[in-house]
């Protein structure tokens, strides 16, 4: 990262502090964002480009939009890239420089980005959310599990809303790992959860052909972190 840049008024500044364990070869970082205290001027004070498509909505998308560029630039500057800025790809995705993957999520406040060089990780995937409630985990575990995993999920709603919440983070991070390899777009039901630890770990396995190199039944793992009601997950391919 550029650090004579000014900070945005809406964002905290960028730390590196990661819950999980970083890839070897790969940057971490992360900030926090208030989409309240966005200024006018924020995007030109941070030297970050503002699409036309962010610059016409609102100051929520706007903020976490800028903290995740913040962050993705801030990994690439450890990286021997600084002052990198990613632009919006046709498919809506950011694009990386040659040579390096990564990754951008954003929930609630705070924002990280993930990145390495591809000689490294071949993809990688970076998703955050808030547990969901239980009544809202129990709507929406039919449109997130497989029907196996409905099957396996826990009684106790509390643990069931964890399990719903868990396989959803974990899933969007399979697919930004992935869709940069395969070129296509999937879906929940392409992959399933076989099964996670407490200490963080998981595993999860492709239900359907997604290209030559990754069809049904390739196994991937998966990391995860779960404080003050904040799940982390992530999905490293490795080279």
């Amino acid at each position: 990262m550029n650090m004579t840049a000014p900070l945005p008024a809406c964002c905290s500044p960028v730390t590196w502090d990661c819950p999980l364990p970083v890839p070897t070869g790969a940057a971490f970082a992360n900030c926090g964002f208030q989409p309240s205290h966005l200024a006018a001027d924020d995007f030109q004070r941070a030297g970050i480009i503002r699409p036309p498509s962010i610059e016409r909505s609102v100051a929520k998308r706007q903020a976490e939009f800028l903290a995740g560029r913040l962050c993705a630039r801030a990994a690439l500057g450890r990286l021997g890239l600084p002052g990198c800025d990613l632009p919006i790809g046709t498919d809506r995705a950011p694009g990386w420089p040659t040579g390096f993957c990564g990754a951008i999520t954003h929930g609630d406040g705070w924002a990280a980005a993930i990145a390495a060089p591809t000689d490294r990780c071949r993809g990688l995937g970076l998703d955050v959310e808030s547990l969901l409630a239980p009544e809202r985990a129990l709507r929406l575990a039919a449109e997130i599990l497989t029907a196996a995993e409905l099957e396996r999920l826990p009684e106790d709603p509390q643990q069931a809303a964890l399990v719903v919440t868990l396989t959803f983070s974990l899933k969007e991070s399979l697919f930004k790992a992935l869709y940069p390899l395969v070129g296509q777009r999937f879906y929940f039901e392409a992959a399933s959860l076989l099964d996670w630890s407490e200490d963080g770990q998981a595993r999860l396995s492709l239900l359907t052909d997604l290209s030559p190199d990754w069809r049904a039944g390739v196994q991937l793992a998966g990391q995860f972190n779960l404080r003050d009601g904040r799940l982390l997950s992530l999905v490293c391919v490795p080279a």
